[in-house]
């Protein structure tokens, strides 16, 4: 093919060399989904922004400028001749053909004519076609990179010019509906008139409190104008807040039900006042004011002016009532967690032990009934006194001592006020003890009245019995005669009185009673066993290995107790045995043991010895006490009384507490005043004659006990020290931890010669007076606390009581045991029991020589052993 450089474009035949060009791109994707004709008949209402008709015409209408290059190249690197082998021209418009017109020359004249030729050999023909081949497959895979490019493109135009179609439709088809839906509703939509109507109804509903507390103010400020000149009248505005004040007062839930029906009316006025300004029916309205009220942030939706007013006005009233509601609900629960604070809640529990009151005695009546109920796995005890309960459980847990399972529920309130009673659940209690208060006795004791007057009108009953502290031996028959058989008194001052004169006339005594009092040792059962019917009591003294009986409570005469009966009584059918042991479940009858009876070595003699005692102090029952020792004393004997009481005044208080000063038969009474506190006043006394030096808790200072005890306290140190510069010195101190030279062993040994009994009121200073052993024993409180355990637990044992305390019958008594067997001689604890039936005494327990604490009950009765006649026996006997 022969090209003209200069005749312009050249044209080309079928000889020319060519490369196809690539096959048109066809914007058509079968993997699309055909959309319904009905979508293209609907034309969407604007083209969306980067719409692109994608079309095979416009591709190649935009591409061949670039192709042909591209080609041309292909041809050039294709061609048998460089482009330096051409001859240079001078046109520079002709520079890009003039290669393409060399090679075509350089390929016809070595055809045709006889021009240079280019001979190629074939491996180099081979490597261009290759070649060729190469550059045909990168320029078919970057077409088809370039055609999919496109396609996809054209594809996400099509998919965002389908969805404007869609959501033309969705807007077209939802105006319909609107349109369809509000033709079929035109009937349902309320007028004008009707929602003007509500909106005034609401509005003049609000407007009517606004009118009635107006007129009311100006009917008060009339009223109070008219009657300046006249006699003074109430004005309406303080009748009608006294209605609501009492409205409020009398009904529990008025301010519940005020509530309600403010939220009732905010919410009907909101619904009334919204059906006014919006379109919705009047049911949608309510319920859309209840959720105004109900959420605040509700109302953000509203458009129109009217509505937007309002929701904001029903949102405020929402606020309003929510606030009040929550007040409402903090107050309750506050008051409710302040009543279990202080002790006002109800005591769900039955069979408790109930104590009313609180003194210092409440200490040693927990721990005893804990160690009662110790064997139970613990007991329930409820304490209601006038204190706050907060106080009352800190106290309570400062107490010094292991509850054992017992648990002790405090509750504040009045022991006068019935409901306070039903409240710690009086009418299901086993027991209830009502302790006497600190300070006078007379008020004290009638207050224990109220008490007992209180309890009787209960409802519901009594289902346990009453147990009462009492101050005054005078009042114990109005408190029986005003409670009848429910009630069970112990005359505190009276124990503490009868113990000091009993254990006086025999040191030691006080343990014993401490032993037996209280449950931590051995204490008084009651209980049947049948297989003793019909057996005598002699028999039945040496039937129980661990426990000693003591008397009979006898079913023929309506269940009394005959303590230390005779040795020929039978036992009956309902009979039951008292006994001493250490718990209720310890003991039980065995077989009877062979026993020698033996004789007593000798009788025994009423001491008939003149005793002078000294009494230090003044107590209310001081003619009681006068009256038991004048009993218990030979005759002859002197009864100093020291204290600050005037000598007439002193005789004057006697006569009137019902005592015949002419009448006393066995001792002479020696008046002597002073401060006991005082040195030298003692020192006026003949301290080292005494028998027994008695130191009373003062009638001056017994309403406090720190300051009773502090002042007994004083008063022994100083009679010890008195005693101990006036008797002579031994270098042996008995029963001593102290050195002989030191003050306390001087004391100790003065302690030989004479017995003090000192009335300690605190359980912590007879702790502290025990330990340094200079005095015989220390009375106090703890004492009254045991017999009030014990008669709480079982109210037979008062019975038992009284009789060990009173003027006549049996008491406890110290025996010495050359009364009972010889020196050496070896017996078994029942031999001794049975030598003890020929005096009618029942030996409960003994003292060893060497031993400063008495056993009772004692364990292997039937083992024989060894004794000596300094030991001592504990028996029940009958006074003298």
């Amino acid at each position: 093919m022969s090209v003209d450089l200069d005749s312009g474009p050249s044209t080309t035949t079928s000889r020319d060399w060519y490369f196809p060009s690539p096959p048109p791109i066809v914007y058509s994707n079968p993997n699309l989904p055909k959309y319904p004709r009905r979508f293209s008949q609907n034309p969407p209402l604007s083209r969306p922004p980067f719409r692109r008709h994608a079309s095979s015409s416009a591709v190649a209408a935009a591409t061949p400028p670039h192709t042909t290059f591209h080609n041309a190249r292909l041809r050039r690197r294709a061609g048998f001749t460089r482009w330096t082998d051409l001859p240079p021209t001078s046109d520079s418009s002709d520079s890009v053909s003039a290669p393409k017109v060399e090679t075509s020359s350089a390929v016809v004249g070595d055809n045709a004519s006889g021009s240079k030729k280019i001979k190629l050999n074939g491996s180099q023909l081979r490597i261009r076609w290759k070649m060729a081949i190469t550059v045909a497959i990168l320029i078919t895979a970057f077409s088809s990179l370039l055609y999919q490019n496109f396609s996809l493109h054209d594809q996400v135009n099509e998919l965002q010019e389908h969805i404007y179609e869609l959501e033309n439709l969705l807007q077209v088809h939802n105006v319909s509906r609107i349109i369809n839906d509000g033709s079929d509703s035109v009937h349902h939509v309320p007028s004008k008139g009707l929602k003007r109507l509500a909106l005034f109804v609401s509005v003049t509903l609000l407007s009517i409190p606004l009118l009635v507390l107006k007129y009311v103010d100006y009917v008060s400020r009339s009223r109070s104008r008219s009657s300046e000149n006249s006699s003074e009248e109430v004005s309406l505005n303080k009748q009608l807040a006294y209605r609501v004040d009492a409205f409020l007062s009398v009904n529990p839930y008025a301010k519940s039900l005020g509530l309600l029906v403010a939220t009732l009316l905010l919410i009907c006025l909101g619904g009334l006042a919204l059906f006014g300004v919006k379109d919705d029916s009047l049911a949608e309205c309510l319920w859309l004011s209840w959720t105004y009220v109900a959420d605040s942030g509700n109302h953000t939706n509203s458009e129109k002016f009217g509505e937007r007013l309002v929701s904001v006005s029903i949102s405020f009233g929402g606020m309003l009532v929510f606030a009040m509601m929550l007040g409402l609900v903090s107050d309750a629960i506050s008051e409710k967690f302040d009543s279990l604070r202080k002790g006002r809640s109800e005591v769900v529990e039955q069979n408790h032990t109930l104590i009313l009151g609180w003194s210092d005695k409440l200490g040693s009546l927990l721990n005893q009934l804990a160690i009662a109920n110790e064997s139970l796995g613990g007991g329930m005890v409820v304490v209601m006194a006038e204190r706050d309960k907060e106080e009352m459980e800190l106290d309570i847990a400062k107490m010094e001592f292991d509850f054992k399972g017992t648990s002790v529920i405090c509750r504040s309130g009045s022991p006068l006020i019935l409901v306070d009673l039903k409240k710690v659940s009086v009418s299901k209690a086993r027991a209830i003890v009502i302790l006497a208060e600190d300070g006078n006795a007379d008020q004290s004791d009638a207050r224990a009245l109220r008490t007992v007057l209180s309890l009787t009108g209960v409802k519901e009953g009594l289902r346990g019995h009453i147990v009462v502290e009492l101050s005054d031996l005078d009042n114990e028959v109005l408190v029986k005669l005003v409670g009848g058989d429910l009630v069970e008194t112990v005359v505190a001052h009276d124990v503490i009185g009868r113990l000091m004169i009993q254990c006086a006339r025999q040191p030691g005594l006080a343990q014993i009673w401490e032993d037996i009092l209280g449950f931590e040792n051995c204490e008084f059962y009651i209980k049947r066993w049948q297989q003793l019917d019909g057996m005598h009591f002699e028999n039945v003294l040496i039937s129980f290995p661990d426990a000693i009986p003591c008397g009979v409570k006898v079913a023929s005469l309506d269940g009394k107790i005959i303590l230390n009966p005779d040795d020929s009584y039978v036992l009956q059918e309902g009979d039951e045995v008292l006994v001493i042991a250490e718990d209720d479940d310890t003991y039980a009858p065995a077989s009877l043991p062979m026993v020698w009876r033996g004789s007593l070595p000798r009788d025994f003699i009423v001491p008939t010895k003149e005793e002078k005692i000294l009494f230090c102090g003044w107590r209310r029952d001081m003619e009681d006490m006068i009256m038991v020792l004048d009993a218990f004393l030979a005759q002859g004997s002197e009864l100093w009384m020291f204290n600050e009481v005037a000598e007439k005044e002193r005789e004057k208080k006697l006569i009137d507490g019902g005592l015949d000063i002419e009448r006393l038969e066995n001792i002479t009474l020696v008046n002597r005043e002073g401060n006991a506190v005082i040195r030298r006043h003692l020192e006026s006394l003949p301290l080292e004659s005494f028998d027994s030096i008695l130191i009373l808790a003062d009638e001056s200072v017994e309403d406090s006990a720190i300051q009773a005890d502090s002042r007994s306290l004083a008063t022994l140190l100083l009679i010890r020290d008195i005693q101990a510069k006036r008797l002579p010195m031994v270098t042996h101190v008995q029963n001593g931890s102290f050195s002989p030279g030191s003050w306390i062993g001087e004391m100790q040994q003065a302690s030989d010669k004479s017995v003090i009994i000192s009335e300690i009121l605190d359980p912590r200073t007879k702790n502290l007076l025990a330990m340094s052993k200079i005095s015989d024993y220390v009375l106090s409180n703890e004492l009254v606390s045991m017999a009030l355990a014990m008669v709480a637990e079982d109210r037979q044992i008062n019975d038992v009581l009284e009789e060990l305390f009173a003027e006549e019958g049996n008491e406890l008594q110290i025996r010495q045991a050359d009364l009972y067997l010889f020196e050496g001689e070896e017996l078994s604890f029942y031999e001794i029991i049975i030598r003890a039936r020929q005096r009618r005494e029942i030996v409960i327990g003994y003292r060893l020589a060497d031993a400063e604490r008495a056993i009772i009950n004692p364990p292997s009765k039937s083992i024989r052993r060894r004794w000596s006649v300094k030991d001592v026996f504990v028996v029940i006997a009958e006074k003298e």
